[in-house]
Parts: structure tokens; sequence; C-alpha cells
């Protein structure tokens, strides 16, 4: 809980992380005025907390321009999250055989709150830069995975999330009407898969099968994106569906066994 009335609640400490998080793919070098801006700190306070994360490794610094960058320390937070995340590395050789097979651009999204996050993406020749990089997080009602995931879930929890959940337009053909996007999450529970269209890229079209644990929920999902100058949805369900399906289906024994585990309270608890 982020109350002052927590005493485990270190403020200091969150405010730099706010600027860490002022950084992202339209802002990646900023300066101590626009990082201010973007943390809601004020400038002597700003000015104190990059300077510290800069002597602390967190943050690059031009010595011309003055302006700071993330440096490589994220990469091993990243490293270390892997390290850290046993679905990933027991997903791999099934999402490398599923991208061979199918010769499509194949992401592993997992839920990350009300968003998703592409913690493994394997790119086909026809990808473009964007679409590699891991760590991308989008509002789960606008993604095939996030529906998918969401479609797991029971009938209230659902019903909340299309309610509540953030809603981001990124083409003209992104759906922002909650009433559509809960007839394609009821969908998706029939359909045991989502599929959407233009909802991040005109003319793509993704799809996406759960990954359930135990309890039958998803927190993670397989997803692939083709063009839709190429596939229509008869194709896509007759030959990318069956093998997404298997792919998933092959992980979730391991995703369950692994939860199970790492829910556990430890001994003595």
């Amino acid at each position: 809980m982020k109350s002052k009335q927590n005493t485990l609640y270190v403020a200091s400490v969150a405010k730099g992380l706010r600027l860490l998080q002022a950084f992202d793919e339209g802002h990646t070098e900023l300066s101590l005025g626009e990082l201010a801006q973007r943390s809601g700190l004020d400038k002597s306070a700003t000015q104190r907390l990059a300077n510290t994360l800069h002597m602390e490794g967190m943050l690059d610094k031009d010595p011309d321009t003055r302006r700071f960058r993330p440096s490589h320390a994220w990469l091993q937070l990243a490293y270390a999250y892997y390290w850290s995340d046993p679905l990933v590395g027991q997903a791999m050789p099934k999402l490398i055989d599923l991208s061979q097979d199918l010769g499509e651009t194949i992401n592993l999204a997992e839920l990350s709150g009300d968003h998703i996050v592409y913690v493994s993406r394997l790119p086909c020749k026809r990808t473009y830069f964007a679409a590699t990089v891991i760590g991308r997080r989008l509002p789960a009602l606008s993604t095939s995975a996030g529906r998918a995931m969401l479609s797991t879930f029971p009938e209230n929890e659902r019903k909340h999330a299309v309610e509540n959940w953030p809603i981001k337009r990124f083409t003209p053909s992104t759906t922002t009407d909650r009433v559509k996007i809960r007839e394609k999450v009821e969908q998706a529970v029939v359909d045991g898969f989502a599929i959407s269209t233009g909802q991040m890229i005109l003319n793509e079209i993704g799809i996406a099968t759960p990954i359930t644990s135990h309890d039958g929920r998803a927190y993670a999902a397989v997803q692939c994106s083709v063009s839709a100058h190429t596939y229509t949805q008869e194709k896509i369900e007759k030959d990318l569906l069956p093998k997404l399906q298997d792919a998933a289906n092959s992980i979730s024994p391991s995703f369950q066994l692994n939860r199970e585990n790492h829910t556990k309270p430890p001994v003595g608890s």
C-alpha cells in the first residue's frame, strides 16, 4: 500500500523510481527540466535524484548536453529478471520451434496488472525493429494476448476489467468501444483464443492462446502476429491456430508446477 501511514514505504526510493519511469520509447534522453516535468517532482529533488542515479550507474549523462539516458545497468536488471522468471526459459524451446515452423513473429506475453508485457519475442524476416524489443508494455484490452488471458478469468472479473482497465488508441482501427471489447473477450471465452485486427498496427492480425495455470487462469499467452494481406480468419484457424494451441498447452504443465512452487507459503509461516 502506497501510504504515508505504511512504515515500510520509503518515499525517497519511490521518487527515484518515478524518475526512472520517466524514460520510455518516446523519451530516451531527458534534461533535468524534462525529468521534473515527466516525473512530477520539483527541480531540486529531480537534480539530486538524477545525479545520485548517475553516480550509482543507473543513468548515463552526456557531458556536453547534460541530458540523461538509461545506462547498461538496466540491461543487467533485465538479465536478472529473466533468470527469476522460470516460464521464459521453459517456454523458449517451444517458441523457437513454433517460430521456425510458422515463419511468423511469435511473442510470449505476461499479464502485468491491467497491461501485458512482451517478455520474449521471436521476429520473422518482415518484423520491424519496435516489434523485436522485449519489455514493451501495452493495455491488455487492446491486445489479443490480453483478451485471451482475460477470457480465462471469472465473469465478474472480466466485467470489471472491461469497464475499468485502460484503453489506448494506436491506429484508426483500435477498438475503444468497451461494449465491443467485451464482446471480443466473451467470444474468446467460447473459442479459447483471441484474434484482433489493426489494434497496434494497421493491417496486422494478432492471434493469442492462453497459457493456463493450475487454477484455470492464464497469466501468460503465446501470441503470433501476421499480415492481414496474407491471412484470412479461415486460414489463421486452419494453419496457425492449432500449432499455437499445441505450443501453449505444452507449456502449461510446467507453468502450473512453477506457479504452485512460487506461491507455496514458506515453511513455518
